[in-house]
């Protein structure tokens, strides 16, 4: 009777495991089919960890030029898709075997093919990375990989944390749709990617700010909080285009104030957030995407800009010259 006993409680602990798997795809599924409704994404969760973007990029470097060449958002996609968006247990040897099967010839909608929502994250993904890596020129020279950078210059000093969502209330309550990098006052701030200035000015809740779209439009970068009395070369205006590399402005504590010019803002810190722009119905309003971009920016943190004294003595530049091929002409 004991035995019989336990097949039993075995066999229905068994239907109940089955039950809740069940019941968390069919979950699962019905989320993914509300962010996608109409073909329109959403809402994107960044969740990929630096070391998983980090080893894509080192495989789309490694396969450059070679009879199979593999994208590293490809690459990204299909892991995100195999992994439900989570990459808390993302292993590199999934990114090997996936590089593998392509290698051998299997072409990437076969390997795809059972992947429900690859195309999804396909689209999600790269409207984050699209612009990250490409052909460019550094110095004169021709190179091939990673052309984003960190929004901190080289050489300066900045701690960070995990703070998306966090609470804020000055006007409202609302949630931290950005990216805090608290530092120096003056630290030089970069452009991560090439774009057009779409907003500079003051803003009450992010003082002196910066807004620029990449070329693509599916990205619009917020730098705030900038610095009081030169917050940014006196030569930008909306409209003038920027390169990667660039440096935008200068890290302050500007901000939470109707009146200009203000510091309100506890501690010195660059506010950086990206909003993803799938159509122009969520530029504004209640439909507006922002991601997490703290293992973004740990990501990035690989390519900071070094910078030098400009002409006037006033300002910072970017110490390289670059030529970014996503710069339309």
């Amino acid at each position: 009777m004991k035995l019989k006993r336990k097949l039993l409680f075995t066999g229905f602990l068994a239907a109940v495991i089955c039950l809740l798997t069940a019941t968390a795809l069919l979950l699962e599924h019905a989320a993914m089919h509300r962010l996608t409704a109409g073909k329109l994404i959403r809402w994107v969760d960044f969740d990929l960890t630096a070391e998983a973007m980090n080893d894509a990029l080192h495989l789309d470097l490694e396969t450059y030029q070679s009879d199979c060449h593999i994208s590293w958002i490809d690459a990204l996609a299909y892991l995100g898709a195999r992994y439900g968006g989570s990459f808390t247990h993302y292993q590199k040897r999934d990114l090997d075997a996936f590089a593998k099967r392509l290698r051998e010839g299997e072409a990437l909608a076969e390997i795809t093919a059972s992947l429900s929502y690859f195309s999804y994250y396909r689209s999600a993904y790269g409207a984050v990375l699209d612009g990250y890596v490409g052909d460019f020129f550094k110095d004169g020279k021709h190179y091939y990989g990673l052309c984003a950078f960190s929004p901190i210059a080289a050489g300066y000093g900045y701690q960070h944390y995990d703070d998306f969502g966090a609470a804020r209330d000055y006007g409202y309550r609302r949630e931290h749709l950005g990216h805090d990098l608290m530092g120096a006052i003056g630290t030089p701030i970069i452009a991560v990617e090439s774009g057009y200035i779409e907003a500079i000015g003051w803003n009450q809740y992010g003082g002196w700010r910066i807004g620029i779209r990449s070329f693509d439009n599916k990205r619009y970068y917020y730098y705030a909080h900038l610095r009081k009395d030169h917050p940014y070369t006196e030569e930008w205006k909306e409209g003038d285009i920027v390169t990667a590399g660039d440096v935008i402005g200068y890290l302050g504590m500007t901000g939470y104030s109707v009146k200009e010019n203000v510091n309100n803002i506890n501690t010195p810190h660059l506010h950086f957030g990206i909003q993803l722009i799938f159509d122009v119905s969520q530029k504004d309003g209640p439909n507006q995407i922002w991601i997490d971009l703290y293992e973004l920016t740990k990501f990035l943190s690989q390519n900071r800009m070094q910078t030098i004294l400009s002409e006037d003595g006033k300002n910072r530049k970017a110490a390289s010259n670059l030529i970014i091929d996503t710069i339309p002409d």
